[in-house]
Order: C-alpha cells, then sequence, then structure tokens
C-alpha cells in the first residue's frame, strides 16, 4: 500500500517491539511514521525469543482498563488475523477440552485461564518478522536503526522533539513503546519530566525444569502450548501463576541490565529438547516506606548472581524442601539434564525471602495435583527470574499521558502490558487514542486492512 506522506502529520514511535509495530501499521494510512529503534532489527524481545500468542483481552494485561469487552475482542481478533497474514499458525482452541482443565483445576482450589493460542518457534520467527516489515516498507513506515531514544524536548505540555543518539527528530505526536528493556530510560523521563506515575506490582519466581513427559497431557491430550494456572498459597494467601512454558524448550540466560541478568526460555519448531521449561511467579506489590518495585527486584537479581558468582544459581526441588544446597553431585543424580549449562548449583533461599520461597514451594505442590509430576525431588529450579513492568505512568484510556498531551505509552516497557498481544494491543489503542484526537473515524477501522 504506496501512500502520500508528504504534508501528513508526522507520528514517532520509540521502539520496535510489538507495540511499536502495531502502533506503525495502524497509523500510516493518515501519518508519517517513523520508528526509532536502539539495535539493528525490529521485533523486540516478545519476537527474538519464541513468539507465544496468547489471544485473549485479559492475558497480558487487562485490555478492559482502555476499551469495552467487545471493541478488546475486536483488537485481539485483529492481531490475530494479522499475523496469520505474516506467516505465524491460527490459535488453536478446544472448547471441550478447556472446560475439562477448567474443572479439573477448579476441584484442586486452581484457576485455569482457557486461551486460544499460538506458537510461532524461535526458528520461524525470522521469517513472519521479516513480512511484517516489508507490509510496513510498503506503508512508508520509516525505520531508524542503532538509533537510541535519550529524552525528549517539551513545550507548554506538548513534546516537540525526540532526542536521539544521532540527532533530534519533531513530531506532531509520540508514541513511547520501548519494551522491559527500557524501564531504567522511562524512570529518567518520568523524574526528569515530573510525569505522573504509580509503581507497577513485579513479578518474582523461578524457571522450572521438567522431561517432557511431565506436560505430554497437557500440550498433546489439551492442545496447550503455553497454559496459564493461578494459584493463592495458603501461608500467605499470595497470588503465584504459571508463565511462558517451553515444550521441548531450553532455558537461557537473560540480562536485565548491563550487568544484570536472570533467565528465561524458549523454545523452537524444528529442534527440541527432552525438557519443558516454564517460570513460576510470585506477585509483589510494596506500599510504604518502599514502593519501588524495580529497586527490589534488582537487589534480588544482583543478590542471586553474586552468589551464582556470575551465573544463574540451580537447585533440585528436593535440595530446596530438605533445606540444602545443591551440587553437581546431587543434580546428576536426578533423571532431569539441564539444558542451561553455565549455572551455578546452590541454595535459591539465600537470595530470595522465606515468603517467596514458601510461595514457590505451596504452588509448586498445589500444581502438581493437576500436572502429576511437577513436584519431584528431580525438577530442577533456576533463579533469578523477574518480570519488571516498571512504572506506570498515569494516562487516559487510550494512554495518552496525563500531562502530556501529544505523548502516548504502549507496550511492557511502560507498564501497561505484558506479553506479545498485549503489547500490540496497547499499541493499537494508543493508536486509536490518535485518531480519536484528529477527529479520524476509528469504528470501521480494522475493516480497512482486510488486504
Amino acid at each position: 500500500m504506496k501512500n502520500n506522506v508528504q504534508n501528513k502529520k508526522r507520528v514517532i514511535i520509540v521502539g520496535a517491539g510489538p507495540a511499536g509495530l502495531f502502533a506503525a501499521y495502524v497509523l500510516s494510512e493518515f501519518f508519517n511514521v517513523t520508528i526509532i529503534e536502539e539495535k539493528s532489527f525490529i521485533g523486540g524481545a516478545g519476537l527474538h525469543s519464541d513468539g507465544k500468542l496468547n489471544f485473549h483481552p485479559k492475558i497480558g494485561g487487562n485490555l478492559t482498563d482502555f476499551v469495552p469487552y467487545d471493541d478488546a475482542w475486536n483488537i485481539i481478533n485483529f492481531i490475530e488475523k494479522k499475523f496469520i497474514e505474516f506467516g505465524a499458525d491460527p490459535g488453536k482452541y478446544d472448547e471441550k477440552k478447556m472446560r475439562e482443565l477448567e474443572i479439573k483445576a477448579i476441584k484442586h482450589g486452581i484457576k485455569f485461564i482457557p486461551i486460544k493460542q499460538s506458537h510461532i518457534g524461535s526458528d520461524y520467527l525470522p521469517r513472519v518478522i521479516s513480512n511484517f516489515k516489508k507490509v510496513l516498507e510498503k506503508r512508508n513506515v520509516k525505520i531508524e536503526y542503532k538509533t537510541k531514544a535519550v529524552d525528549f524536548r517539551v513545550k507548554e505540555e506538548y513534546v516537540n522533539s525526540i532526542i536521539t543518539s544521532k540527532g533530534e527528530l519533531k513530531g506532531d505526536y509520540f508514541i513511547i513503546a520501548p519494551g522491559r528493556g527500557g524501564f531504567e530510560w522511562i524512570n529518567y523521563l518520568v523524574k526528569k519530566h515530573k510525569l505522573d506515575y504509580y509503581f507497577n506490582p513485579i513479578d518474582v519466581g523461578v524457571r522450572i525444569e521438567v522431561p517432557n513427559e511431565v506436560f505430554s497431557e497437557i500440550v498433546d491430550d489439551y492442545g496447550l502450548w503455553d497454559p496459564k494456572f493461578h494459584i493463592r498459597t495458603p501461608s500467605y494467601d499470595d497470588f503465584t501463576r504459571t508463565f511462558c512454558t517451553n515444550p521441548a524448550g531450553f532455558v537461557v540466560r537473560e540480562y536485565y541490565s548491563d550487568s544484570i541478568f536472570g533467565v528465561n526460555g524458549h523454545a523452537m519448531k524444528k529442534y527440541t529438547s527432552g525438557n519443558t521449561n516454564f517460570a513460576f511467579l510470585v506477585t509483589i506489590k510494596l506500599t510504604e516506606p518502599l514502593e519501588n518495585t524495580t529497586i527490589y527486584g534488582l537487589r534480588l537479581a544482583q543478590l542471586t548472581n553474586t552468589l551464582g558468582g556470575g551465573k544463574p544459581l540451580l537447585q533440585r526441588l528436593g535440595d530446596i524442601i530438605r533445606h540444602q544446597r545443591s551440587t553437581w553431585e546431587r543434580i546428576k543424580r536426578s533423571y532431569i539434564v539441564p539444558t542451561l549449562k553455565k549455572v551455578t548449583p546452590g541454595d535459591i533461599s539465600m537470595a530470595y525471602p522465606s515468603r517467596i520461597m514458601t510461595d514457590i514451594i505451596e504452588g509448586l505442590e498445589a500444581l502438581d495435583k493437576v500436572i502429576p509430576g511437577i513436584f519431584s525431588d528431580s525438577t530442577l529450579i533456576y533463579a533469578p527470574e523477574i518480570k519488571f513492568y516498571a512504572i506506570r505512568i498515569k494516562t487516559d484510556q487510550y494512554l495518552k499521558s496525563t500531562n502530556l498531551k501529544n505523548l502516548y505509552l504502549a507496550g511492557d516497557g511502560v507498564g501497561v502490558s505484558r506479553g506479545i498481544v498485549g503489547a500490540a494491543a496497547t499499541g493499537i489503542i494508543a493508536s486509536i487514542g490518535i485518531l480519536k484526537n484528529e477527529d479520524i473515524e476509528t469504528k470501521t477501522l480494522f475493516e480497512r486492512y482486510d488486504n
């Protein structure tokens, strides 16, 4: 789709992750769109992992916080359709099986969230991203690679320009969507420009690794790639959940900053392992005197990194229960071979507070009733796994800053989403806000993009 970008108002988007890419797609028909991307590629962390797509308006954030329920589903369906056009498989959903698993979980005091899901795979993602890029190029979207956003200039409650490592870019509207890696920059902007905000909760947890056979019923019988289970722990009534499951996948290291790291997981379609891994997370919200969940999470990660001697910690579940550190000798007694080799066997409880460790143990024990084999002595546990959602800049329902009249926020890095589809949806919602501000009709917006 070629369009004449001359004389059109200009939108500057910071970040070429799912939020920025979908915002650019929607806005490119009406505006001159430029994306600033710090790296040399597009897609962000989510579209450079293994591409788990959860098509539900209340997973990866709650879209109904911003738009009505029917509109939220329209956005989700639109995102699924576009991913299919770019080369992803359609989402799978067996209503009978989903209800069966939901009932099974309820009987054990666990909430299961039925979701239509699709898995792209790390090895197939480059093709999908390449197709997305080609579409954006046809729509005259300009992408400035290896360009770091540094600051923005403000005059009379309006952003005039973005200051980058390569110069200054002026615009009429600005969307900030830097992804999770941009949380420190977001903190800087909030302080310097005195933006209204509040602290999001943080998820502190571990990555679990078990044999594929443990998850075979979930994957093969129920057709779920990334099941979502929510559990309230008995001792503290804390919220725990499964996240980012990777059947036949691999545990990997993930950097939170230049010097602080944790673990994550990914899976491919073509290359597989004998293990399934998933994150098991405890949601932490702080009040006074410390509200800054980012600082809290970074300190926990830093302590864990120190105890691991510059490597992630690895511990058998049986060793955790017996209050003893793991050693390579004990790890080898298990029938599970870790997929991440550069680790240090140790004692995670030396880094994590007792309350979090109790939540993890109790949550896994409960989950074992739905997925037998999880709560095994041989189960491997890696730390740290911490999900930072940044501070939440206050916005209106279309994600426009309450302080600056032409600044919009989208994606994980500004705390309004969690995951690929959720981030993409917030990019679309911010785009709708800009269109409405220009009095551009949005009721039939998605019908325009059938081709």
